[in-house]
């Protein structure tokens, strides 16, 4: 536990809105426990900031489906209100309690609805907050310049920015985003990212010194987790090598197939391969609870997977494991991650043979990690002025 701050703030964490992805939940409520137990007073802001619609490419099919449904006698649902209404809520009926029950949230349609009066400090991070893709002015997205806090221009609060990610090595911002989101992020009062490339991604486009931290779920023990599946009693899982993949592929099956016929272990999975699937029944497509996708990280001896926060989880649960490399999700997260603990070699490709892994040393890892928590944790008490 941290010692309790004197130095009572209320804070406001601004990240990405907390829709089905588990690790960025998670990230959220590490943030948020971190801060509480420092003494301050905490709310993770939650926006709409994905699109509740359909791509527009989609539009033209529905509308065929649903003439073809007429023709057969069979009635459908407006396209935007099926999608909007009846399928995310009951996919993510596992989920949301634990949103509900665990994260202090405000729930907001715009930034601009938030009063300076209401905050001595709001701290943007982590996960990919500032990558531009989420940040598409329709839909009703917000502005990329609004994840600097460039709607808080006049306020008197501390600024910070704790492991935001821009989640690539590339460039990905116009000119104008750019000279807009480096006048905003001047006035920040402490800067620190994810990922080593961010620190000079930070120097090159905004002339910002950025400090390299943890992803905030590492900066919680192992044990807060166990305690999170033990409190809702959730049941074993039934395998031995945990498979949390988020783009299969033939080649990838084939590879989770060799190492567990070679390591004489179950697959097992933590999440619904089905969710997307739009001719599967609603019932069907349902995701796991976020205590459910713990446990798995829990019970298994191995785990191979393609996910960012499926790597953090398995180094927070020592477990042995592989990444298989994902360039459409961004290479570099993945790559600095790797290299804070010296475990470049679990980075592979489908084709890789695995028996030839040396074991991971997790003393020597967690070496490394107890000075990644504690450069971590110094910087959000000194950037909080304590």
């Amino acid at each position: 536990r941290f010692v309790v701050s004197y130095n009572y703030m209320r804070i406001g964490i601004l990240t990405l809105p907390l829709h089905t992805n588990y690790g960025g939940i998670l990230q959220a409520y590490a943030l948020q426990m971190v801060l509480e137990r420092m003494g301050h007073q905490v709310v993770v802001f939650d926006t709409p900031n994905k699109i509740s619609v359909p791509p527009l490419w989609k539009f033209p099919l529905s509308i065929g489906k649903r003439t073809l449904k007429k023709i057969w006698g069979k009635s459908d649902r407006i396209f935007v209100e099926h999608y909007q209404n009846k399928i995310r809520p009951v996919i993510t009926q596992n989920i949301l309690p634990f949103v509900d029950g665990k994260i202090h949230r405000k729930v907001i349609r715009k930034f601009s609805e938030l009063s300076s009066n209401d905050y001595d400090a709001i701290v943007v991070g982590s996960d990919q907050i500032w990558r531009s893709i989420y940040f598409i002015p329709m839909w009703g997205r917000q502005p990329m310049e609004d994840a600097y806090l460039d709607f808080t221009k006049g306020w008197n609060i501390k600024r910070i920015s704790y492991a935001a990610s821009f989640g690539t090595d590339n460039w990905e911002y116009n000119k104008k985003q750019t000279l807009q989101c480096k006048a905003a992020l001047q006035n920040f009062d402490a800067v620190s990212v994810r990922e080593e490339n961010g620190v000079k991604l930070c120097k090159q486009y905004f002339d910002v010194d950025a400090l390299h931290v943890l992803d905030p779920t590492m900066l919680l023990d192992v044990s807060d987790y166990i305690e999170l599946f033990r409190q809702k009693q959730t049941p074993k899982s039934k395998g031995t090598l945990l498979d949390y993949v988020l783009d299969e592929t033939e080649e990838l099956q084939n590879l989770i197939q060799k190492v567990a016929s070679d390591k004489n272990m179950v697959p097992f999975a933590v999440n619904n391969p089905y969710e997307d699937d739009d001719t599967k029944p609603l019932g069907q497509r349902i995701k796991p609870s976020v205590e459910t996708w713990l446990r798995g990280f829990y019970d298994a001896d191995f785990v191979i997977t393609d996910s960012f926060h499926a790597c953090v989880f398995s180094i927070i649960f020592k477990k042995q494991f592989i990444v298989v490399g994902n360039k459409e999700r961004g290479m570099a997260r993945f790559e600095s991650l790797l290299r804070m603990f010296g475990l470049e070699d679990r980075l592979v490709s489908t084709d890789a043979d695995i028996e030839k892994l040396p074991l991971i040393d997790y003393d020597a890892v967690y070496g490394k990690y107890g000075k990644w928590k504690k450069k971590a944790l110094a910087f959000l008490k000194k950037s909080l002025g304590e």
